[in-house]
């Protein structure tokens, strides 16, 4: 399905909001927002998920990191200023465009890292839920804010959030709907790695390199195995991973990493 299917037809085309890098095997999307905080209008929504929908059937593309523009701020959720004078018969296409960007990001085989700059409030953190790692600056802030504007996390926040720090934890900060900073977050689960004072880009990259110098067929099984079992019963999830485990047996990359292993070098690694 073509995702502009899902946007009225009077959104634009905005190349300038999300900005692509690629770097050898990775690539970056970067919300390109910085003055509102990188805050997903319709056209950056629009903008987002369609990159996101070319970088899918790029396999050559090993991780995609993503974040915001500038020091400041990640993204700090829905931009209200355009919600507030949004017509009330288009806010049930946003919510679900808000919501399928998320299911976008987190259905991409490439592993994902969200790198986080700053502030990553409401859908932020809702589009970090949806990334496979989270890579903060020490001066990040995140929180499920939404209860304090009388709303509720409506981008998967109520489901990924409990799935990745446990249900108590979950409901203590949606419920408060209250702010924590890096080490809170890392020390939850919520953050994987806090990266050195103004070290944050290279801590990344090392992280998605450490994931691409891997068999890219291995990683992308690897990833569906865990999204895909983890919800099943653990016999079901067995099943499911032993589906996983034979894509990679008949892949030319099993057979270099036996060849490199014998001749004690590292392996070259083509995705196939």
């Amino acid at each position: 399905m073509n995702v502009l299917d899902d946007f009225p037809a009077d959104v634009p085309d905005q190349p300038e909001l999300v900005g692509v890098e690629r770097e050898g095997d990775l690539v970056w999307v970067t919300i390109q927002r910085p003055d509102v905080m990188n805050c997903l209008s319709f056209p950056t929504l629009r903008r987002l998920r369609t990159l996101l929908a070319d970088l899918r059937e790029d396999l050559s593309v090993r991780c995609i990191l993503i974040t915001g523009s500038g020091a400041k701020a990640f993204c700090a959720g829905a931009d209200l200023k355009e919600r507030k004078t949004m017509p009330v018969e288009r806010v049930p296409e946003f919510v679900k465009n808000i919501r399928r960007l998320m299911d976008d990001v987190e259905a991409l085989p490439q592993p994902t890292i969200g790198v986080v700059n700053g502030f990553a409030f409401g859908g932020g953190t809702e589009l970090l839920l949806a990334c496979d790692l989270r890579v903060a600056a020490t001066h990040a802030q995140l929180g499920l804010t939404e209860a304090s504007l009388a709303i509720i996390p409506g981008a998967g926040g109520t489901q990924r959030l409990p799935r990745l720090i446990g249900k108590s934890r979950a409901k203590d900060l949606i419920l408060t709907a209250r702010r924590i900073d890096a080490a809170e977050a890392e020390r939850m689960g919520l953050v994987n790695r806090i990266a050195p004072e103004g070290a944050l880009r290279e801590t990344a990259e090392e992280l998605a390199r450490a994931i691409s110098a891997n068999g890219p067929v291995a990683v992308r099984a690897a990833k569906e195995a865990i999204d895909g079992g983890l919800e099943l019963p653990q016999e079901q999830g067995l099943a499911h991973e032993a589906r996983c485990y034979e894509r990679t047996l008949s892949t030319e990359d099993r057979l270099e990493a036996l060849r490199a292993f014998a001749e004690k070098r590292r392996p070259r690694y083509e995705g196939h």
